[in-house]
């Protein structure tokens, strides 16, 4: 009897193993062919021309960068379809179109623009630097944006992202959990709702972090919720990681939409944001020449 048990103990527990095995995400590791790094540097290059000195020719040039990639590798053209094409429609589409919080309780700006009320979309908010270890208005003029969004669709989640940043800040705070503390006791949404990522340093990492927690979540949309000048250049590192995640993961949650806190930039560089956001993407995609940090 003895025996029968620990026998049947012993299958239980390789059945638990296989079922534990079946459920993790399926990772195979992804690095652009080193055939093509020099094709990717010179599309996002040609990407950021077409912003800052169009011409008639950048078609036929960025078609021309995608078909190179292509011969290459399928998996590559996979990514940079996906980077090309979300830059096309954030930074060279002029009906691009931002909807900025109205400094209203609930998001009404946002109901129209196909965003699902379900646990599976989630609202995703940028950090900003903290100021002597608390948030700035800013920061809580985007989690004011999300605490909108989130009481017009009560499903959904917020996936905060920020790591412990600026000066005189000797208790470490983050960004990530002062939002969290604030959206909560501040603006009175449920905490079960707020998912954190305290060690992000810069948007790029915003958008890793944040992409790993929902995967974790099952979310299979987002909104970006950040400040207006920030949304574009966020919006491209998010593109960029999520279409990195389809080929290691087979997971690609996509933005569906975006909602700003519309402020001025404190910082001048930033009125640079495409810059940013190509140094960014050449550092998300493994490529030489990327920002260490937000700025230059």
């Amino acid at each position: 009897m003895k025996k029968f048990i620990a026998g049947t103990a012993v299958v239980l527990l390789c059945v638990i193993l296989i079922i534990g095995a079946v459920l993790q995400p399926v990772r195979r590791e992804y690095k652009i062919s080193e055939a093509n790094r020099a094709h990717f540097s010179r599309l996002l290059t040609d990407l950021l021309n077409a912003y800052e000195t169009p011409s008639p020719n950048d078609s036929e040039t960025v078609a021309s960068d995608l078909a190179a990639i292509a011969e290459i590798s399928r998996e590559d053209a996979a990514v940079a379809n996906r980077i090309a094409g979300h830059w096309k429609d954030v930074y060279l589409n002029p009906e691009y179109r931002q909807c900025a919080f109205r400094e209203d309780s609930y998001a009404n700006e946002l109901i129209g623009e196909g965003v699902p009320n379900s646990s599976r979309h989630a609202f995703v908010v940028l950090g900003y630097e903290l100021m002597n270890g608390e948030m700035t208005d800013e920061l809580k003029g985007r989690c004011n944006a999300a605490a909108a969004a989130a009481r017009t669709f009560p499903e959904t989640i917020l996936v905060c992202s920020g790591g412990a940043t600026g000066p005189n800040n000797p208790d470490r705070h983050t960004e990530a959990g002062m939002m969290k503390d604030y959206l909560v006791h501040v603006c009175g949404i449920d905490a079960s709702r707020v998912f954190t990522d305290e060690t992000a340093m810069t948007t790029a990492d915003n958008a890793v972090n944040s992409l790993a927690i929902m995967q974790n979540e099952g979310v299979r949309s987002m909104t970006i919720v950040t400040s207006s000048y920030h949304q574009r250049w966020g919006q491209v590192l998010y593109n960029a990681v999520s279409a990195l995640y389809e080929q290691e993961f087979g997971y690609a949650p996509m933005i569906i939409a975006n909602y700003c806190y519309d402020t001025p930039p404190e910082n001048a560089a930033y009125l640079q944001d495409a810059r940013i956001a190509v140094s960014q993407l050449r550092g998300i995609l493994g490529l030489p020449g990327y920002a260490q940090r937000d700025g230059f």
